[in-house]
């Protein structure tokens, strides 16, 4: 979808070599991604992007077992060296939110990425006067497990871990949810809208949770701007550093899809 905020002059709508997951200043080896929503869709790209970074783990959630079974037989034909995990689970629930961590923490495991891909949405999601802030209970809750996670090795350090949320650009027009973006996506199809490939969010979801995107950290950004120039030119950088550009609450970058 186009993006109403051209912060650079490239635009682009596919993946390109800057962003490539394969890259070295990329690469992924010896973390664990947990992933929402990692099973299907621009998740499983998310999902693929991160192995094809050398991930050592992918832990990915989703509400069905069936498709998390499927998506993951596919991930294990094509990756024969990240471990891949499913766990099922409805992230509207804070019952399932607690016991996904609380299974991490059996299994003596650690994420130092969390890629939050899905939302919830309220009963009231269609209605005049929606509480936007219910929408965002998932993500809170999830953010706070991460963070205060049990199992921090000695010297973690909060910053060392990656946080990125997928929004929407729905907020920039007349509806406010991923809800109603992606419901519009199911309803029109491909030949609704000008679609960009999956795989520009998916690479850049990696390229985020590298060291190359530290300047980002707390903002909300579109994976169509150039990271070339986002990273070179000082002008750029004064308006990321200002409040030109939207900051997050409670996560390290968050970027718009």
């Amino acid at each position: 979808m186009s993006s109403p905020v051209a912060l650079t002059t490239t635009y682009h709508t596919d993946t390109y070599p800057a962003i490539s997951p394969t890259s070295p200043a990329l690469t992924q080896f010896g973390e664990t991604i947990l992933i929402t929503g990692g099973g299907s869709g621009i998740g499983f790209e998310i999902t693929r992007s991160f192995a094809k970074a050398s991930a050592s783990r992918i832990i990915i959630v989703g509400r069905r077992d069936a498709s998390l079974e499927e998506s993951v037989v596919k991930l294990r034909n094509e990756f024969k060296t990240t471990e891949f995990i499913t766990c099922q689970g409805d992230i509207g629930s804070d019952d399932s939110i607690t016991f996904l961590w609380e299974f991490l923490y059996s299994q003596n495991i650690f994420v130092h990425v969390l890629v939050l891909n899905t939302a919830y949405v309220s009963e009231s999601e269609y209605s005049p006067g929606v509480d936007i802030l219910s929408l965002d209970k998932a993500t809170l809750a999830q953010s706070a497990k991460f963070v205060k996670q049990v199992l921090s090795p000695a010297g973690q350090q909060l910053n060392q871990l990656n946080l990125i949320g997928v929004s929407t650009a729905a907020i920039h027009e007349s509806c406010t949810s991923y809800a109603r973006r992606n419901g519009a996506a199911k309803l029109f199809g491909k030949s609704g809208f000008k679609w960009d490939s999956f795989a520009l969010p998916a690479d850049f979801s990696v390229w985020a949770a590298s060291p190359e995107a530290y300047r980002l950290h707390g903002r909300y950004v579109w994976p169509h701007w150039d990271v070339n120039e986002l990273r070179a030119d000082s002008d750029i950088q004064k308006q990321l550093q200002g409040k030109g550009v939207h900051e997050s609450r409670s996560r390290r970058i968050a970027y718009f899809r």
